[in-house]
């Protein structure tokens, strides 16, 4: 995935057109934020800005983007690498609910009802078009983000799904972790593919995306003894 050069062309010359006119007042205003607040809106706007036109955008563009001069963003951040660190901390794993470990292991409710509410809210919150493509992005640029989020986050998940789902159903987990998360990606790896169909690729299938979720839960819980032997 190319970054999308004439857009970025484009959103440059429109940089380069005259500033709207402002009162000295409001421009006064603006120079006076607070540090903290300039940084989040630096990180809000790089979010945006990189998963529009991949890493490979300049942090010029970016820091015309948010009304700054390129070194007032560097006395920031010290490095672009620096920046899509912060970025992956507060958008890509940040969006990721530490409380969804501990639902996952309620066993007060049927282990289907528990992969439904956590898919469904992990569809809506974390998987949005802006969050896959600078994902995506990161992956194919070889940035260390998505190795992170699956090493750092994802496979603890898949490892407590698949040891859900089999103690509910009498069955053995494997003891080779790595086979383990394999046989959790045939789950979460459907729900993440449909993400990036709708959000993505633009598949126009009608379907609800909750009702194609329900789908694929209910198929991987009920494939699962195929997979995995009954416990001694």
């Amino acid at each position: 995935m190319k970054a999308k050069s004439d857009r970025l062309a484009a959103h440059r010359r429109d940089d380069q057109s005259p500033p709207p006119v402002r009162t000295r007042a409001r421009a006064a205003a603006r120079l006076r934020l607070p540090r903290e607040v300039r940084r989040t809106q630096i990180l809000a706007k790089a979010y945006e800005f990189f998963s529009e036109y991949g890493l490979t955008a300049q942090t010029r563009a970016l820091a015309e983007s948010c009304g700054v001069s390129q070194r007032l963003l560097y006395s920031f951040f010290p490095s672009k690498a620096a920046l899509l660190e912060e970025v992956y901390k507060l958008e890509i794993a940040g969006s990721f609910k530490a409380i969804w470990f501990a639902e996952l292991k309620d066993r007060a409710l049927p282990v289907e009802q528990r992969l439904l509410r956590l898919y469904r809210d992990y569809y809506d919150t974390v998987t949005t078009r802006r969050w896959l493509r600078l994902f995506l992005y990161a992956s194919l640029a070889e940035v260390a983000m998505a190795p992170a989020y699956i090493g750092g986050v994802l496979t603890h998940m898949l490892e407590i799904i698949v040891a859900e789902v089999a103690a509910e159903q009498g069955l053995q987990v494997p003891a080779d972790p790595a086979l383990v998360q394999e046989i959790g990606w045939v789950l979460h790896g459907a729900i993440s593919h449909l993400a990036i169909r709708r959000h993505v690729y633009h598949n126009t299938n009608p379907l609800p995306a909750h009702e194609v979720i329900a789908l694929q839960v209910r198929s991987f819980v009920a494939g699962l003894p195929a997979v995995l032997p009954k416990s001694e």
